[in-house]
């Protein structure tokens, strides 16, 4: 059992890991309906968060009702190691294009700049980007921002204890039968975009439900991501975060 601690708007946040589940303490965000969020997402170089570096964020202003805000935030990060070819294919981004990104000091101070206080939206956010976030921010000697963070996985998860599934990308986007052609999958700004997405829809049915809140839930547990193949291997295969 492992145990991630942060920062969340003003509460400590509790992620503990344990073989093929987790469990989150510490999260409150209230009201949910009507209030505006920013919707983020990384890239790296893959899912081990303990050894993989980040090289892309994007970030979008969304408001339920009103769909994303024109204004967006995308930057390329300059990985601390080679990004492995299978993934160069699956999200475009190559090692060429390293050569003139950023470093993540620089991107993060923009990011963070960019987010201002609002609360945040990721997927899958409490097991992969908030503790890459914290690991580089540990390398670098930066302050882990302490905005609040939604992650659509624990949502989902939390109304629908029938569904036995690892709460993907994927799965959601097939479960709410969402139209993801002409997509660029594995873009961070064009993977916000889709989950802003998935969260109107997780959102309704939290209406639906006469929810206005999300309140974190030790006693509920959130399958973990199966690393797929192509980290484990060289041979090709898909991420499903």
């Amino acid at each position: 059992m492992a145990v991630n601690e942060l920062q969340n708007g003003g509460a400590l946040v509790k992620i503990t890991f344990e073989p093929g589940t987790y469990t989150v303490e510490g999260v409150s965000v209230t009201p949910l309906l009507n209030r505006t969020y920013c919707i983020f997402d990384l890239e790296g170089t893959g899912i081990d968060t303990a050894v993989e570096s980040v090289t892309q964020f994007g970030a979008i202003y969304y408001k339920r009702g009103e769909g994303a805000d024109k204004t967006s935030f995308v930057s390329l990060v300059r990985a601390s190691k080679p990004i492995p070819e299978a993934v160069e294919k699956l999200t475009g981004i190559t090692n060429q294009a390293m050569q003139q990104a950023l470093h993540f000091d620089e991107v993060y101070k923009q990011f963070c700049s960019y987010i201002g206080d609002q609360v945040l939206v990721t997927h899958a956010g409490y097991e992969y980007d908030l503790p890459m976030l914290e690991h580089h921010c540990e390398q670098f000697g930066l302050t882990m921002f302490t905005n609040k963070v939604l992650d659509t996985k624990a949502m989902f998860t939390y109304i629908h204890p029938e569904v036995t599934d690892v709460v993907s990308t994927d799965f959601l986007i097939h479960y709410y039968d969402l139209d993801t052609e002409g997509i660029h999958r594995h873009d961070a700004l064009e993977d916000c975009g889709i989950i802003a997405r998935i969260f109107e829809c997780v959102l309704e049915e939290y209406e639906q439900r006469g929810l206005d809140h999300f309140i974190a839930d030790s006693e509920k547990r959130m399958k973990r991501f199966v690393i797929p193949d192509m980290y484990l291997t060289k041979e090709k295969g898909e991420l499903s975060e």
